[in-house]
């Protein structure tokens, strides 16, 4: 649904949005109405008091206004109700009644005026009930006033007017020339600009240098880019997401073909050492975990946490150990200590120095597994938010990268991380590979835009991916996030349920569960090349094709082929999945599966509620320890089967 038009500009909320806040105006508009007309009925003879007459003018007039917001929201919302996100013609009357709602702002401004300066007249000595119900009804006056203000500052859309006059200029003149060239110009040099002053509020708390100001450029360019070609408002995107798990569910539970299940599996030479590496992601996550600091070991041990760490607060450093950057209270290495169960000794290098593109780290011995351990920390600040977000792509020389690298002459060199961690530590693992052929690496949840095809090839001989069910963070990608704003654009360009309908069911089923619901995917009397374009203009652009999307971006209908290379998770992938199970000999209510897969699996984002703490570092964690656990624990029983049976 395209922004809704008014006082010449665009906002950034469509005539299908106002079923929901216009509802709960119009219900709290007649508890009022029925409160202030039982409390006129009650003292309607007595108003005799001092100032009195014009509390009885007061109450009369807010009945009638009150009776006239009433009726002008309930037509908003019965407006609003009516057709569906790709047809807002039966809604064309909205912005008529908005306009209306908008003018009884006024005299309910005047009016909560008058009240207040009634209330705070010393002079009146009316009953106190009355004064007591007045005094409520102009704070609930001041409070609607007031949100309706920030409303309108949240739908104001900065490019509103542009985007009005580019949108006309383009029905009426030819996109080819000069004056239409640079007014798309000036859209899109607006557009940038409006994004980096977003990304710069977003960021006032960190001190911001050469390197952040390039960052918040390069970011700023590449949200105009990948919302530029649609129209689609929040409401839309999230009736879009709702659609597309209910649609992904309704895949899940089908059965699959024997073919199907068959080419699930991979062929990998590398498929029979999987518990062997299970064991070891188990232990090293321990280290991508511990990288995170305080705030990790706080997450998992709120209760014990700081306690545990009082006694390591204040105590030296050793002298040997080399640690750059802040830990106020040495808390962070404390914690560090808490989680990996190493000794101060064991540390060779901690560093918390964290900019944009520098990540904390720590580099330990592991006498455990005879390794020295390089563990880089996640996304925590918002530095790392910055370094998540340039998604720019760069060449990586791997020629003469070290020549003389050293490393203990028993020990091998073991690289991990976790999420922006586990990225950061698959690249490092690929430039030091020619110094340290027995080097190995283990990537927990890395993004998916990572490497070539070719990087991600090589990467297989001494990197292992561990991702955890539907992680988004392993699925993203710039190919997969066009791949979802194409999804979302269809589904909802499709759908021919209402908003309201769509979203009703949707948080049901995303709270309580049960069936998908059946909305019907295509309209009648559409062919499938009618449904190749997104929505940008008040009518449905599934038939006919919008002027104003090719100016923006060119020629891309979203079967066009796409705008950004195809890039890889690193290494051989461990995927593991949660099921749910009755409770058996050798089995728990909640059971994990771990698998070999492959890159193609994860080409697609997955929308579930658990997109996100699949990603989780504790998460992954405890379903790395499950599997662990549940070997060992099944491998017991059956040993004790056996020697029963042997009795």
């Amino acid at each position: 649904m395209p922004g809704m038009v008014m006082f010449g500009r665009r906002w950034a909320i469509g005539s299908d949005d106002f079923v929901f806040p216009g509802a709960f105006e119009l219900f709290i508009r007649m508890i009022w109405w029925i409160g202030m007309l039982v409390l006129y009925s009650m003292h309607k003879g007595n108003f005799n008091c001092t100032g009195g007459g014009l509390l009885h003018s007061y109450l009369l007039v807010l009945l009638i206004l009150l009776a006239a917001i009433i009726c002008a929201l309930s037509a908003i919302v019965y407006i609003s109700m009516q057709g569906t996100i790709s047809n807002p013609g039966p809604r064309k009357s909205l912005p008529k009644l908005l306009y209306t709602r908008l003018a009884l702002y006024l005299p309910e401004f005047v009016w909560a005026v008058v009240g207040a300066i009634w209330v705070s007249d010393t002079s009146v000595h009316c009953d106190k009930t009355v004064v007591n119900v007045i005094f409520g009804t102009v704070i609930a006056s001041w409070v609607i006033i007031i949100f309706t203000v920030i409303a309108v500052v949240i739908v104001f859309d900065p490019l509103g007017g542009k985007k009005t006059l580019y949108f006309t200029e383009c029905v009426d003149r030819n996109l080819e020339s000069s004056q239409s060239g640079q007014l798309f110009y000036n859209v899109k040099k607006t557009a940038t600009r409006v994004w980096e002053k977003r990304i710069r509020l977003l960021c006032c708390c960190i001190v911001q240098d050469d390197d952040h100001r390039v960052a918040f450029t390069s970011i700023a360019e590449l949200f105009r880019t990948y919302f530029s070609d649609t129209d689609l408002l929040p409401s839309d995107i999230a009736a879009g997401l709702t659609l597309l798990h209910q649609e992904q569910d309704k895949v899940e539970t089908c059965p699959k073909e024997p073919e199907e299940v068959l080419t699930q599996s991979p062929t990998s030479p590398f498929t029979d050492d999987l518990d062997l590496e299970l064991d070891n992601a188990a232990h090293f996550m321990l280290f991508a975990a511990a990288a995170y600091g305080w705030p990790y070991y706080i997450f998992t041990n709120p209760m014990t946490a700081l306690c545990k760490l009082n006694g390591d607060c204040c105590r030296n450093r050793v002298t040997e150990m080399d640690i750059i950057g802040g830990d106020r209270l040495n808390i962070h290495f404390g914690s560090i200590l808490k989680v990996t169960g190493l000794q101060y000794r064991d540390f060779i290098h901690v560093s918390f120095h964290n900019k944009i593109f520098e990540i904390p780290f720590f580099v330990a011995l592991d006498h455990k597994k005879e390794a020295i351990v390089v563990a880089v920390r996640g996304t925590l600040s918002f530095e790392d938010i910055l370094t998540d977000l340039s998604a720019d792509c760069e060449e990586l020389t791997l020629e003469d990268v070290l020549e003389n690298g050293l490393v203990h002459k028993e020990y091998k060199l073991v690289i991990v991380g976790h999420s922006l961690g586990g990225g950061t530590a698959a690249i490092l693992a690929i430039m030091l590979r020619n110094s340290f052929p027995t080097l190995r690496c283990y990537a927990f949840s890395p993004p998916g835009g990572l490497l070539c095809k070719s990087l991600a090839e090589y990467s297989k001989h001494f990197i292992v991916s561990v991702i955890l069910g539907k992680d988004l963070v392993a699925r993203l990608s710039m190919p997969t996030m066009e791949d979802l704003k194409r999804r979302i654009v269809r589904i909802v360009a499709n759908c021919n349920k209402p908003k309201y309908r769509i979203l009703l069911h949707g948080c049901w089923y995303e709270v309580f569960g049960g069936e998908p619901d059946n909305f019907p995917m295509e309209l009648d009397g559409r062919n499938q090349d009618d449904l190749t374009q997104p929505l940008l203009a008040e009518e449905s652009l599934m038939v006919h094709r919008s002027l104003s999307y090719n100016a923006l971006e060119g020629d891309s209908p979203l079967n066009s082929p796409p705008q950004y290379p195809c890039q890889y998770l690193p290494g051989r992938i461990i995927h593991i999945v949660e099921e749910i199970s009755s409770r058996r000999w050798c089995s728990s209510d909640v059971k994990y599966t771990a698998s070999w897969s492959k890159q193609t699996a994860f080409s697609n984002i997955l929308i579930s509620p658990k997109m996100i703490t699949d990603h989780m570092q504790d998460v992954v964690l405890k379903a790395l320890k499950n599997l662990s656990q549940e070997k060992t624990s099944c491998i017991s029983c059956r040993s004790g089967d056996f020697n029963t049976n042997m009795v």
